[in-house]
């Protein structure tokens, strides 16, 4: 039995892929176009005409496909075969047998399998590096990977403390007790939620920062609650550790969002110096 399964089974490891596959059946050319404006945006280019472009735990495959659809030749995997399964479909549906898109079903703590695949000119991992089980080792393997002046873009869980040891108790119980499932993704909802729909109810306005949601990264607010409370592993760090960390392997930041202290990843957008360029 694979590896990954059996952490799926031993209730250690979230089903990312199983929840990615039910997202592919809302996705529509609107969350696409909306998923390439964000790309286009934190990486500051209108279009990666010419460019290579790694996703790492690629998940629906979403931005994989964004980053094709702007011009990029495109290197996806995923550790989850369902995940792996989703980007493929959407391969399918819009590149059909591209010699420039890639997909495989390989995991980023594997560093022979990193350090074989080369360099590019950008390399994406969204939301993912937390959950590895192994943060810190994920967030060192994928620094080969970028190109001397190349675009390193991620996002990790905002350390909330002792919010998050909670939340991850809660991902704990919500894995290890499908009957709990349901309750548990309404709780986080509501956690979520609550305090801006029923403000907007009120006002006359009812969901509209749901319905505006989608237009962040193309994203679904539903399916991402669900990956939030369902995601495992998981693991979490302060802006200010992220910034240090890649800071003292000679990268420079370039651009940051951040999840203004809450619940949610910080995003960062590095850039590996040239050989030969001084630190600031």
């Amino acid at each position: 039995m694979p590896q990954h399964a059996i952490e799926v089974s031993q209730k250690e490891r979230f089903e990312f892929g199983a929840n990615w596959t039910r997202f592919l059946s809302i996705l529509s050319d609107e969350r696409i176009d909306e998923a390439k404006a964000s790309l286009r945006k934190m990486l500051g280019q209108d279009t990666l005409e010419g460019k290579t472009f790694l996703d790492i735990g690629s998940g629906s495959g979403l931005f994989s496909l964004a980053a094709r659809m702007l011009g990029a030749k495109v290197h996806s995997f995923d550790y989850d075969s369902q995940s792996v399964a989703c980007t493929q479909e959407l391969r399918r549906r819009y590149f059909p047998d591209d010699p420039n898109w890639v997909v495989e079903e390989r995991s980023v703590l594997d560093k022979e399998f990193i350090r074989n695949l080369g360099c590019f000119d950008i390399v994406y991992s969204w939301g993912v590096l937390h959950h590895t089980g192994s943060m810190w080792e994920a967030l060192e393997n994928v620094i080969p990977s970028v190109r001397p002046g190349g675009i390193l873009f991620i996002a990790i869980y905002n350390d909330q403390d002792y919010i998050s040891r909670r939340w991850l108790r809660l991902k704990k119980l919500y894995n290890k007790n499908p009957m709990l499932r349901l309750p548990l993704a309404i709780y986080t909802l509501i956690k979520q939620w609550g305090m801006t729909l029923l403000p907007e109810a009120i006002k006359g306005r009812p969901l509209r920062s749901w319905n505006e949601y989608k237009k962040s990264r193309g994203m679904s607010p539903w399916y991402d609650i669900v990956d939030w409370i369902g995601g495992l592993p998981f693991e979490v760090a302060k802006p200010e550790e992220i910034f240090d960390f890649y800071r003292s392997k000679g990268f420079v930041l370039q651009r940051m969002k951040t999840c203004g202290g809450g619940l949610g990843c910080n995003e960062y957008v590095f850039v590996q110096k040239m050989d030969g360029e001084q630190s600031s």
